[in-house]
Formats: C-alpha cells, sequence, structure tokens
C-alpha cells in the first residue's frame, strides 16, 4: 500500500512540474482556435462607379426652382420622370416647363421629352419641342414680340437665357417666321444666328395713317 502510495505522489510530482507548460498549450490552442473561428473584418470595397440607371421615379410631379430672394425661377411638370445619379439628371416624359427671367420675360417649354440638369437651368427637349417667350416690356421700356421656337430638339439655358438646336428649327418672331438647319437664339442680346438653309418671311408692320389737319376756316 505504501509502495502504491508513493507512486501516486510522484507521477503527481512529475505532473505538477508540467503543469506550467501543459496549461501554456491549452491558452496556445485555445487562442488558435478563436484566431480562425473569429469573424474577419470587413475589407475595404472599391467604390462602385454609378451606372446610368435611374435610382428613382416619379409620377404625375412638379419640380419647383426658386431664386436666392424667393421668388419662383422655374416650373418643371411631367407625366413620369427618373432621375439618373451617374449624370445628375432628370428625363422627364410629356414634360412641361415654364420659367421667368430676372428681366421679366416668361418662357414657356413643352415637348415628348426632357432631359434637365440638377437644378432645372438647362433642359433639353425632344420631339414636337416648342419654347415660347412670351410679348414683354423690358426694363428699358422696349417692348419685345412674342418668340417661339419649333423644332425636333431645342436646348434651353435658363440662366444664359439661350435657346440653341443643331436640328431643323422654325423661329417665329411676332408676324415673321424664319427655317433654318441649325439655330443659337440669344435673348439678352437679342440676336438669333441661324445657319443652313435659311429661309424668311417678313410680314410689312402695319403702318398707322397720318392725322389729317384742320380744315381751315372759309
Amino acid at each position: 500500500m505504501k509502495q502504491a502510495w508513493n507512486l501516486l505522489r510522484d507521477v503527481f510530482d512529475r505532473v505538477t512540474i508540467y503543469l506550467p507548460i501543459i496549461l501554456t498549450a491549452a491558452v496556445a490552442l485555445g487562442t488558435y482556435w478563436l484566431v480562425r473561428n473569429a469573424p474577419k473584418l470587413l475589407e475595404p470595397t472599391a467604390k462602385v462607379a454609378p451606372t446610368h440607371e435611374p435610382d428613382y421615379f416619379m409620377r404625375g410631379f412638379v419640380i419647383k426652382n426658386f431664386l436666392p430672394s424667393g421668388d419662383l425661377r422655374s416650373e418643371l411638370f411631367g407625366k413620369e420622370g427618373r432621375h439618373y445619379p451617374d449624370t445628375d439628371t432628370i428625363e422627364v416624359d410629356e414634360v412641361r416647363m415654364r420659367s421667368v427671367s430676372p428681366q421679366g420675360f416668361t418662357t414657356h417649354a413643352t415637348a415628348n421629352r426632357g432631359l434637365s440638369n440638377s437644378d432645372g437651368s438647362e433642359i433639353q427637349l425632344f420631339g414636337n419641342a416648342v419654347v415660347i417667350r412670351d410679348a414683354a416690356v423690358g426694363a428699358s421700356g422696349k417692348a419685345s414680340p412674342r418668340l417661339e421656337f419649333r423644332g425636333d430638339f431645342l436646348h434651353a439655358f435658363l440662366d444664359t437665357e439661350r435657346v440653341q438646336s443643331n436640328k431643323p428649327v422654325t423661329l417665329i418672331r411676332g408676324t415673321d417666321q424664319f427655317t433654318a438647319d441649325t439655330m443659337d437664339y440669344d435673348n439678352l442680346t437679342g440676336i438669333a444666328n441661324l445657319n443652313g438653309r435659311v429661309r424668311g418671311t417678313m410680314m410689312p408692320s402695319a403702318k398707322v395713317p397720318a392725322a389729317k389737319a384742320p380744315a381751315g376756316k372759309r
């Protein structure tokens, strides 16, 4: 019995000597297991460029833009609109637009389809495009006749008050009418550059009959 007890104590002493090594090995194995099974950190992904796909839609909508003074700058109406994040533009079906310039000119535009930039200061009109600037009296007191532009494509710039087209266009100014292959109209200067096959019809202005002198006494 005593011999068995001495053997057991000897084994216990040996185990005690190696216990720190055994514990260290167990901790190392446990740490290794935790590292292998821990969830991995998300690696940074490369920023994906936006594609030309709409990120939101609108139906039966109106978008209004205002001047810093709070006055209305423009209104954009549409049957359906789609925003494209890559170009930050809005494509509009059955587009209608109304704008008021700082000089007081009111402009209306319609088309089968329109493409507007983010702040509404520039719009491209496709299919049965019509831009009309109402007759008005400028700040100088000079009267400006009604202007109408028609074509399959018109490009209107609200801030610079220009209308351009690289396709055949019809310009109606009061009772006069012009056609051209391309056009660039600047409302600030009142100059229209017509190029290509340019034709025009100018109607004579109505003359005001001269007042008759009063008849002398007989």
